[in-house]
């Protein structure tokens, strides 16, 4: 007997995305692997910006807007002109959630705040997401992640610690924007399913990167103190960080006093080390951070590090390989988990795609399609749930206020 597999918690959930780049459709992404059928609603002249990001691009597609735009349908639509406005409003009349990211006061511009579209739609969850919210000096100002990064204090705390401020390499702030907005969204779903009510939902970038400070951020506000930046090391706890190995570096992090004995005893066979004054507690080992880092640097550099990896887990010592991406992408562990699948593309046919990491178990898998062509599914949406005529779409598209493929 074939067993039986639940639905997908989001079916039947429609989600009209009209945002841009990444903060915003990492959220409708998110929502999309839950289940929900999500039509991402774009300019018809030129689309998601982040469609022009053809450095680097695949089959002449940009690789930045296939990455978060997989599982979408996309409508290209003029909102500025009647038609489209009145179209849009349509499709809000038989959908549950609205994302938007454009500079606060935008919506309210085009006629389409969160007052007009509950008057369409009395249980529409509606999210916004800008650079600074919607009080204080910087409504007006766009909100980038690299600009995000150095004003909420991320950069102050990532880096060489005798060298400069450092941004993370990826857009950190933008990914867990569009996190906290797609589990937000959620609980809104679920208030709704109860009580039928809508909601207005604001995430700004600025207050993502403030919460992502965690500790760090307590540690001020509590203390007085201003944390300070440890590079590849750890404030609170030692032995931790990078060391050289024989053939390259990899990353050790001890948490507590019986995985640094386990270190000394089992791993390095120095118990001596164990029993130092210096390195008895960790509060002592991290009072003598150079001293343990000295010591240990040179242990290390004997043997590889895939020698040492096996050796530490074995003795219970988390560590692991300082991986490139193309190490970490062609990994056993990454292929165990079946983390990379082929999604299909309408034009290319299929590339490889990273699968978001919350993993549904015994439940109906999501048909995994690539970034749309821009506009096109326009025709079948604007058909199907606006309940336009095809007369009507192809006037539209022959005005340029909606774009068809």
């Amino acid at each position: 007997m074939t067993e039986q597999l639940a639905k997908r918690p989001l079916d039947g959930v429609r989600v009209l995305d009209l945002s841009r780049v990444l903060a915003g459709p990492y959220a409708g992404l998110m929502l999309a692997d839950m289940g929900a059928e999500v039509i991402k609603i774009e300019n018809p002249a030129h689309g998601d910006d982040s469609r022009t990001f053809t450095i680097p691009s695949h089959n002449d597609h940009a690789v930045y807007f296939l990455t978060v735009n997989r599982n979408k349908k996309s409508v290209a639509l003029d909102l500025k002109a009647p038609e489209g406005k009145a179209a849009f409003l349509k499709l809000v009349a038989n959908s549950d959630v609205v994302i938007e990211n454009y500079r606060v006061g935008v919506m309210e511009r085009l006629g389409l705040d969160y007052e007009t579209l509950k008057s369409v739609r009395p249980d529409i969850i509606v999210a916004s997401i800008s650079g600074y919210g919607r009080d204080g000096p910087n409504v007006n100002v766009p909100g980038y992640d690299p600009v995000a990064q150095a004003e909420t204090g991320l950069m102050a705390m990532t880096g060489d610690p005798n060298g400069a401020p450092t941004r993370a390499g990826i857009s950190l702030v933008d990914m867990m924007t569009g996190l906290y907005a797609s589990n937000a969204v959620s609980a809104a779903l679920r208030h709704k399913e109860l009580t039928g009510e809508s909601r207005f939902i604001e995430l700004s970038l600025f207050e993502t990167g403030l919460n992502m400070l965690v500790n760090f951020g307590h540690q001020y506000l509590m203390t007085g103190n201003e944390p300070t930046r440890a590079g590849n090391g750890n404030q609170v706890a030692q032995p931790a960080g990078v060391f050289e190995a024989s053939d390259g570096p990899f990353m050790i992090t001890i948490g507590n006093d019986a995985q640094f004995t386990r270190l000394c005893n089992d791993v390095v066979r120095r118990p001596e080390l164990s029993t130092d004054p210096r390195f008895t507690t960790n509060n002592d080992r991290v009072a003598h951070t150079s001293d343990i880092r000295e010591i240990f640097g040179e242990i290390f550099r004997h043997k590889t590090r895939a020698e040492w990896v096996t050796l530490l887990r074995a003795g219970g010592v988390p560590c692991g390989s300082v991986a490139t991406v193309a190490e970490a992408l062609d990994s056993d562990v990454t292929k165990a988990l079946c983390t990379i699948q082929p999604v299909t593309h309408s034009e290319m046919g299929s590339y490889p795609a990273l699968m978001t990491p919350a993993r549904l178990h015994d439940t109906e898998a999501v048909d995994l399609t690539g970034g749309a062509l821009l506009g096109e599914h326009t025709r079948d949406v604007l058909r199907d749930i606006a309940g336009m005529s095809e007369d009507e779409v192809t006037a539209m598209v022959a005005a340029g206020v909606a774009r068809a493929v």
